[in-house]
């Protein structure tokens, strides 16, 4: 039997299981945990501990038909206008909720487009953020941004206001691809992107590609692979794409019979992962490559990668609070969602309260099972003795063991070990759904290869 083989009898080719961004993931949250839990959890941090910051910007002059993030269309800057003033009172309310002295250790801008900002509203934000909560030491600023929307006076005032890395959006070059996606984006544009990005002293760049895209071939990943590697970003995300035209309604644009077939979409990750590691690149994870000097690598290394909204990250902040609308905040107590909804967010702030809609307040049995989710889809194994401290270890044993019998081969056992093997690694989520008690909700999650 091939490894092909494998894969398909062990559901790689047909599962759809969370990417575990979160634990539980969002399918999870519940309206009953709601504005009193965020008010809550933000009145008990612990000032002398920072906090990430991540800053939901929903609004883009086009709407991409791939994507699937809470997101709008615009032709004009009033509704983004009318947004940060929101935006504006909400960090208020936040100033008047959270201790004294609670500094901000990274913050993210992500959308929508960031870069749909004006120079004028990035520094309003940007000081309105820091404003309520001061960087801490070592602080980093990273940002979303589309190269077709993007111009030198917005790299510039983002640099001000003190960018480390920039994320770019690339997905695919080749043309139909573009096409059939939404996303027109030459690889010049890109090119000049990057060239700004640099001349204004950010050293970090991140690309982010998509996989399982309609007519992408290998001939034409291959092309775009060679152009990414050009531009020499410092790490890279390679993400599959998820077709899921029930939740996104764009998506409806994509025509089912273009997109690569399962097996075909297999081979096109391996093909990718397999190009940017023979450059220089270190896998990280099951989606991200670094290059040997970058934070990302370096943190998965030393055995501190951690997985949030964001994907991978290095960051080692315990606390992330999410603003804007749909933006997700993570505390000790759990997870707590803004109203999704742009007009229910605004809604929500005019009345003079939080937006936090829907969440979920985690149990010592949640926080068990996420630290295994979080190991494996980290670092490719589970350390029974990091796990034995936890009351309830052993409650997982069964788990261990029907791990070890139904991925023979691919997932083992050496001490106090259990790691997947480097050939099942494509299988990572389908074996940390094993660990997942809410993998009977009813979710179109995506696709497992």
């Amino acid at each position: 039997m091939t490894n092909l083989d494998d894969m398909r009898r062990l559901g790689l080719f047909d599962a759809r299981v969370p990417r575990y961004t979160s634990y539980p993931p969002a399918t999870a949250f519940s309206p009953q945990t709601d504005q009193a839990f965020q008010t809550a959890s933000l009145q008990a941090l612990d000032p002398a501990v920072p906090v990430s910051v991540y800053v939901h910007i929903p609004f883009c002059e086009r709407l991409c038909w791939f994507c699937a993030c809470r997101t709008q269309g615009t032709t004009t800057l009033k509704p983004v206008a009318n947004y940060l003033q929101v935006v504006l009172k909400e960090l208020a309310l936040l100033r008047d909720t959270l201790p004294q002295g609670v500094r901000m250790g990274q913050m993210h801008w992500g959308g929508g487009t960031p870069t749909i900002l004006p120079p004028e509203m990035i520094r309003t934000l940007a000081k309105a953020v820091k404003d309520v909560i001061p960087p801490a030491e070592n602080f980093s600023f990273s940002v979303e941004i589309d190269p077709t929307l993007v111009d030198e006076a917005k790299i510039a005032a983002l640099a001000e206001m003190g960018m480390t890395r920039a994320s770019i959006g690339i997905q695919d070059f080749a043309t139909d691809v573009q096409e059939a996606i939404g996303r027109k984006q030459s690889f010049a544009q890109t090119r000049a992107c990057v060239e700004t990005l640099r001349a204004a002293g950010i050293t970090s760049l991140n690309a982010d590609l998509v996989y399982g895209l309609p007519y992408q071939t290998p001939g034409k990943l291959a092309d775009t692979i060679a152009k990414v590697s050009a531009l020499d970003p410092d790490r890279i995300a390679l993400f599959g794409y998820a077709h899921v035209p029930t939740f996104s309604k764009r998506q409806k644009l994509i025509p089912d019979d273009a997109l690569p077939k399962e097996e075909e979409r297999y081979h096109l990750a391996r093909q990718a992962a397999n190009a940017f590691t023979g450059s220089g690149y270190t896998a990280i994870g099951i989606d991200h490559f670094g290059k040997p000097e970058d934070s990302l690598t370096r943190a998965a290394k030393s055995g501190h990668l951690r997985r949030n909204f964001q994907g991978y990250t290095d960051d080692t902040c315990p606390t992330l609070i999410g603003i804007g609308a749909s933006s997700i905040s993570q505390f000790a107590e759990g997870y707590i969602q803004n109203a999704a909804a742009t007009a229910a967010y605004i809604e929500r702030i005019e009345a003079g309260q939080l937006a936090g809609h829907r969440g979920y307040a985690m149990t010592e049995t949640d926080r068990l099972h996420a630290q295994a989710i979080n190991m494996l889809m980290c670092d490719f194994e589970i350390d029974l003795t990091a796990l034995a401290s936890h009351p309830q270890a052993a409650t997982l044993t069964s788990i261990h063991e029907a791990l070890l019998k139904d991925f023979a081969g691919y997932v083992t056992r050496s001490g106090d070990k259990i790691s997947i093997t480097p050939q099942g690694r494509a299988l990572t989520r389908i074996i940390a759904q094993r660990y997942d008690g809410f993998s009977s909700i009813a979710a179109q999650y995506s696709q497992a290869s």
